[in-house]
């Protein structure tokens, strides 16, 4: 990590108002620096971190050592009446057996004549759910059963209520759900380990459906219920487990947890698969993403919604637990390297060190110089006091020498700057790295800004409008290779094999994708049975067949490999293993 490494320059992060505390308070033990918009340059940093949007503007104008934590466009998804249309379509298409994950719902105004004639002839649907599209945190919601309480004054969907929640020990709760993805083309989903039980805090019942703090999750809403500091009985103080806490209630249970867990990986890759055209390649973005589900009593697990900035408000121990390791894992999605600690020129000046005399003298210096499109002219005014290590793993970057003998400063204020051109065969682009001519300003660092004006000024360095040298900047992401399985606790949910990589590269193949899925499916249900179960425990001492993703199953804290789990041992021995 080009945090870490000792000799270079501190990434830096951008936050915008109203970004959660956890992400600066990650950032800075892990020895980054915060932007500061007053003494460094517009394109001085390396993450920006919103919680709403980003411009158009700001993806098109991101450059190379930069991520954002958004994609463009994710409203398709996250957005509540977006989601219901994507859904439905993909219900049509491939029917209710796959894409039955999602409840019944409406959107209104304009599907209430729809909606009426469900109403009235479905009585087993006795209660139904409201939700503003455009709100969250529980904002909006309530609760009906006579069509007479439905009155709504802004766009809002009805939603067939679960009235038969899966409960511990009376109260009702919903799973919030980490996904991280790294890319919409090709589609790359990881899925963290670790998320939030989120339970109400009266118990539930059906006799009185106002009483949100019964029948409602969200943690803004029950934090003002009389019970959130009550020890409840088996559920605690507060209204958060981790997901840790639920596995070890679901193994008291006897309930078969990998595939509930798999079920849940497949409502995550089906939910984002119709989405894909809608969202524009964005190669230097992530995005986070909440998934809210429910599990019924049945244990058959339900998509609720999907959240596009999840809360990482830090109120409780559950919290911590969950939430600092989950920002720590994805900037280690985000894939930073070395060559992207040296933002545009500013690491030049830190080539000069002081010496005997009052001058500064230069070092001799190989460094790197990175494209600028941005042309700031103010001058940083913090120094970072690290010498830059003179040698890079060519892994990061093409080099370009630039080689200064000890002269002083103030006959070589002025010297020309040279131009030159490198190219990559690869890609065969020349890409400009503008080294302005106040890199080179040398002064001491005991002068001060207001000069006294008995000291000869020098000449203006913006005088001489001199073009930049170049080099070849190798445009290709790293990321466009085979993903990796597991990065902290984020687990690769898709792709899975080698089917699905090939058929998410370009233009996303739904049919395969959606047939593999349900092959997988198929397989791991099939190989679930107490005979199979022991069968695939005793061959995972001789191997597995594995290709090359070694796609791990998300769910348990160590999860085996898919291929373990859907091979039984006879299979495994068929096969060669």
């Amino acid at each position: 990590m080009a945090e870490q490494g000792y000799g270079f320059p501190p990434l830096v992060f951008r936050l915008h108002g109203g970004a959660p505390q956890v992400v600066r308070e990650v950032l800075l033990e892990r020895g980054w620096e915060e932007f500061d918009e007053e003494v460094q340059q517009e394109g001085d940093w390396n993450l920006y971190w919103r919680t709403s949007g980003f411009r158009n503007s700001d993806y098109e104008n991101i450059l190379p050592w930069q991520r954002l934590n958004h994609h463009p466009k994710v409203t398709h998804v996250t957005r509540k009446d977006y989601l219901v249309r994507h859904l439905r379509r993909m219900k049509c298409a491939f029917g209710a057996t796959l894409y039955g994950f999602s409840p019944s719902t409406f959107i209104l105004p304009n599907e209430y004549t729809k909606f009426l004639g469900v109403y009235t002839k479905n009585h087993s649907s006795r209660y139904w759910i409201c939700k503003p599209v455009d709100l969250s945190r529980g904002r909006g919601i309530f609760l009906f059963e006579d069509i007479k309480d439905l009155v709504y004054d802004s766009s809002v969907i009805v939603q067939r209520y679960i009235s038969n929640p899966l409960l511990i020990s009376g109260y009702k709760f919903d799973l919030r759900i980490y996904v991280c993805v790294k890319s919409f083309s090709p589609l790359v989903i990881y899925m963290h380990q670790e998320g939030l039980v989120r339970f109400a805090t009266e118990k539930y019942t059906l006799a009185s459906l106002h009483n949100l703090y019964s029948h409602l999750t969200n943690t803004s809403i029950n934090r003002f219920g009389l019970c959130y500091a009550m020890d409840k009985e088996r559920v605690g103080k507060g209204c958060k487990w981790t997901l840790s806490q639920f596995r070890c209630f679901l193994h008291k249970q006897d309930v078969n947890e990998l595939l509930l867990w798999h079920k849940i990986s497949n409502i995550v890759t089906l939910t984002l698969l119709k989405a894909v055209p809608c969202i524009p390649s964005s190669p230097n973005c992530l995005e986070l993403l909440g998934f809210d589900i429910l599990i019924d009593s049945s244990y058959k697990p339900w998509l609720l919604e999907v959240n596009h900035s999840p809360a990482l408000s830090v109120d409780c121990a559950a919290d911590v637990t969950v939430k600092k390791g989950l920002i720590g894992d994805f900037i280690d999605l985000l894939n930073y390297r070395t060559i992207d600690s040296f933002r545009q020129k500013g690491h030049l000046r830190k080539k000069y060190t002081r010496s005997g005399s009052k001058d500064l003298q230069p070092k001799v210096f190989q460094g790197i110089l990175l494209s600028k499109t941005l042309h700031a002219t103010p001058i940083r005014k913090r120094s970072w006091t690290r010498p830059i290590s003179t040698s890079l793993g060519s892994r990061d970057i093409g080099l370009c020498s630039v080689n200064a003998s000890a002269r002083n400063s103030t006959v070589y204020a002025n010297r020309p700057v040279s131009k030159s051109k490198s190219y990559d065969k690869s890609t065969e682009k020349v890409i400009a790295v503008e080294v302005e001519s106040d890199d080179l300003n040398l002064r001491p660092k005991n002068s001060t800004r207001n000069t006294p004006s008995s000291v000869c000024k020098l000449p203006s360095l913006y005088e001489n409008k001199l073009k930049s040298p170049t080099f070849a900047w190798n445009c290709r992401t790293p990321d466009r290779g085979v993903p990796a399985c597991r990065v902290g606790d984020f687990i690769l949910t898709f792709p899975f094999n080698e089917a699905t990589w090939k058929a998410s590269r370009e233009k996303v193949d739904v049919k395969v994708v959606v047939n593999e899925v349900q092959k997988l499916t198929n397989r791991l249900a099939s190989s679930f049975n107490a005979n199979e179960r022991m069968k695939t425990g005793s061959s995972r001492t001789g191997g597995a067949v594995r290709d090359k993703f070694e796609a791990l199953l998300w769910g348990p804290k160590d999860p085996p490999l898919l291929s373990e789990c859907c091979f039984s041992g006879s299979e495994l021995k068929s096969k060669g293993v």
